[in-house]
């Protein structure tokens, strides 16, 4: 199977598209074509950090009898509709019919390259689209919305180790979030996080409690020692911002 790969030239992280997104149904024949079962990342929020490259699945079915070159599905929002994609990689046609074709896509995504906006960081809706030999094409909405997401990272240290049962367990940390504009991660302050522990022997963790990060991200809090476990942070994430979970830290309760 082959593969068609373009890229685009943009000044930031998003390109302004020349030719207008039309608002269609799914599915609508527009201009001749009809795409269909479009999936982007199963559906599920693209979580990117500060420096590495994202690769995203998508795919799609496109039904048409013009010839064509270049289908694609990408995310733009905005009156302007501007474009986030830094390239797509397509699948040659896999035969449907004569007429419909099913694609396999990767976008990719990586801000060590382009300069992205952290202003980028939320919902984006998915459009379709295909360039005819000879000229014009097709582009449709198809009615679905991606969230795109800075990167989270957590940190953990439980002190003292060991520890005598009974006695107090300090439990510190911090949280930080990918800032596409410097390449790095910053202090994400003001986050509730969970603070999470899991038994020795056990297999899955517990929340013991929520704890708010003050402003520069800092976290600390304390238990009581009870036995001996594992102690980690938990952040949920938001509309902009991926989850994230620390490494844990052991702690022996003599």
């Amino acid at each position: 199977m082959g593969k068609q790969v373009w890229r685009v030239v943009v000044a930031g992280g998003a390109a302004v598209v020349s030719t207008a997104v039309a608002a269609v149904p799914a599915g609508a024949a527009e201009g001749g074509v009809s795409f269909s079962r479009v999936q982007v990342n199963g559906g599920k929020p693209i979580v990117i950090g500060a420096s590495k490259e994202v690769t995203v699945p998508a795919s799609f079915r496109m039904a048409t009898s013009h010839q064509w070159k270049f289908p694609a599905v990408f995310l733009y929002r905005g009156v302007t509709h501007e474009r986030l994609w830094h390239a797509i990689e397509t699948s040659d046609c896999v035969k449907v019919s004569p007429s419909v074709c099913d694609f396999n896509e990767t976008m990719f995504f990586d801000p060590s390259v382009w300069d992205m906006r952290n202003s980028e960081a939320g919902a984006w809706k998915v459009a379709a689209e295909v360039h005819f030999k000879g000229g014009g094409g097709d582009t449709d909405d198809k009615g679905l919305t991606v969230y795109v997401k800075r990167g989270s990272r957590l940190t953990v240290n439980a002190s003292p180790e060991p520890v005598v049962k009974g006695s107090t367990i300090t439990v510190t940390g911090k949280v930080t979030r990918a800032n596409w504009e410097t390449r790095k991660y910053g202090s994400y302050g003001g986050r509730t996080v969970s603070l999470q522990f899991k038994p020795a022997g056990a297999a899955s963790y517990t929340t013991v409690k929520k704890v708010h990060a003050n402003g520069s991200g800092d976290l600390r809090t304390t238990v009581q020692a009870s036995k001996t476990g594992t102690w980690r942070w938990a952040y949920y994430g938001n509309t902009t911002t991926g989850p994230s979970t620390s490494s844990g830290d052991s702690v022996v309760v003599k």
